[in-house]
């Protein structure tokens, strides 16, 4: 089992997309690479503990590659938006990947390189070792599942249609 972590705006459409994937093992939501620690969506939404909101994915690589989280998750994102995703806006809702295994990092780069140049733009997404992780506060764990109508930048299910049809 592998672990990647991802921030692109609001954690719950994350993880609502990507724990619908064969081989996605455990997800969980939180925030990234405070300045403080154990910060709470508060402290977080204040934009005061440098935090950014993430999903912390478990994987199964026998099932489920690096190559192809990263490419799904560029997918659903913006990858050009500095601060902001859909109506999220704030250093919270940066667009990042935090990797824990070193030999993960020339993958991501690959990835975002050739994101760049199929799409003839400039990604502002972080990418670096992970710093730290807080798990967030439990009514935002798998908020989607159990609030359908919750607001989200990410449309999961359409997203997973438009994915099938690469």
């Amino acid at each position: 089992m592998k672990t990647i972590y991802l921030a692109g705006g609001c954690f719950w459409g994350m993880q609502g997309y990507f724990d619908k994937l064969k081989g996605v093992i455990i997800s969980k939501v939180g925030y990234a690479n405070s300045e403080l620690e154990n910060p709470n969506y508060e402290i977080v939404c204040s934009g005061t503990s440098g935090a950014v909101e993430a999903i912390e994915i478990c994987y199964d690589e026998n099932i489920l590659q690096l190559e192809e989280i990263l490419q799904r998750f560029l997918s659903i994102i913006d990858p050009c938006s500095l601060n902001f995703q859909g109506n999220d806006i704030g250093t919270q809702y940066r667009n990042g990947i935090y990797f824990i295994d070193d030999s993960d990092n020339s993958i991501i780069k690959t990835c975002i390189k050739k994101w760049e140049q199929r799409n003839n733009l400039k990604a502002v997404t972080e990418v670096f070792k992970i710093k730290n992780f807080y798990e967030a506060e439990s009514y935002h764990q798998k908020y989607l599942e159990k609030n359908p109508n919750g607001y989200c930048h990410i449309n999961v299910n359409l997203a997973l249609k438009k994915w099938d049809k690469y």
